[in-house]
């Protein structure tokens, strides 16, 4: 396993859009762990911050086909999946592809959709595949759903349920820019869209590769243990009514994995994982009606576990080759003291 690759690859498609995008560096990130661990990602934020700017140049970058769909109340799932037309020269019936077909899709305002047109997207997320009147259409590869949500307004919006909602990676908000920032948006974007010159760094399907490299980083078992300490601890927390489920074990597991290697690590330290506890697991947690009574957020209380869940401690440290093990890969050992409950 080359982890350098990852780590070069990363650094040039991060370095790519920030000719874009304005000090994000660290939603930039997250966005390529998503994309490493084929998972999906659910932007919360208010109108007019960079999503969509960001979901295009993050295309771009990578040469992938793109697609924005504005959900709307009146949107069919045949309007995103796709439908069969009648070829009266042929008199068969052929596939018309619709905009779900592409490998990076901006589902706009996703919660603005009705429940069945939802359930079409979730199939898609979860199964890489659309159904057409009986007929399965595989999706291609690498296949990226950015939705949007505007968590203010809530007028005319259809709440997403729970199943979808913990489909989604991760949960992540781009947040205002700084005074700094700002002030180089608007020199940035005074004469042109830096977007229009901006050239692709890779290609889409080089990815593929990169996502069989991320799997192969080493999880040692005290971090392992960690994982799953973090993730029963919401289940075990009386501000919490709803815990992560295992899917949100494997997610957190899976993208501390991309984490370390998009860093240049063969190996999973704890403090991936901490970095990542909230935008994994935050979307997924419900809080209790007595937290939400005084006030406490779901980020808090993961904090609070966060806190009280003892971190493995590192004993020893080797790095050694190992052909035998792994083939042209590099096998890193990491051995952790777990520590005991007080």
């Amino acid at each position: 396993m080359d982890v350098m690759q990852v780590q070069n690859v990363a650094h040039r498609i991060k370095e790519n859009i920030a000719r874009v995008i304005v000090g994000k560096n660290e939603t930039i990130e997250l966005l390529l762990v998503a994309l490493l661990c084929e998972g999906h990602v659910l932007l919360e934020d208010v109108p007019g911050i960079g999503k969509t700017m960001l979901a295009k140049t993050l295309a771009k970058s990578l040469d992938a086909s793109f697609q924005r769909i504005q959900f709307t109340p009146d949107l069919l799932p045949s309007d995103i999946t796709g439908v069969s037309v009648f070829n009266q020269r042929t008199n068969e019936f052929g596939f018309r592809a619709g905009p779900l077909l592409a490998q990076i899709i901006l589902a706009d305002e996703i919660n603005r959709a009705g429940p069945r047109t939802q359930a079409a997207l979730l199939e898609a997320m979860e199964e890489r595949q659309v159904t057409v009147d009986g007929a399965t259409h595989l999706l291609p590869r690498p296949f990226l759903v950015l939705a949007t949500q505007n968590p203010v307004e809530l007028e005319g919006t259809f709440p997403l349920p729970e199943a979808q909602v913990d489909r989604f990676l991760m949960r992540v908000a781009l947040g205002y820019p700084n005074e700094s920032d700002e002030r180089a948006i608007l020199r940035r974007f005074r004469e042109t869209n830096p977007l229009t010159e901006l050239a692709p760094v890779i290609h889409a399907s080089e990815i593929l590769e990169l996502q069989k490299s991320v799997r192969a980083v080493l999880v040692h078992p005290a971090v392992e243990e960690y994982i799953v300490r973090l993730t029963r601890a919401t289940r075990e927390n009386d501000a919490i009514q709803l815990g992560a489920s295992p899917r949100g074990s494997l997610a957190l597991y899976h993208t501390s994995q991309a984490l370390a290697a998009i860093r240049g690590r063969t190996f999973v330290l704890p403090d991936d994982v901490k970095q990542l506890l909230a935008p994994v697991l935050e979307h997924r947690l419900m809080t209790s009606s007595q937290s939400r009574v005084r006030g406490r957020g779901v980020r808090e209380i993961l904090q609070d576990i966060a806190a009280r869940v003892p971190v493995p401690v590192e004993e020893s440290w080797s790095v050694e080759d190992s052909q035998e093990s792994r083939v042209n890969s590099q096998q890193s050992t990491v051995s952790f003291i777990m520590p005991t409950d007080n």
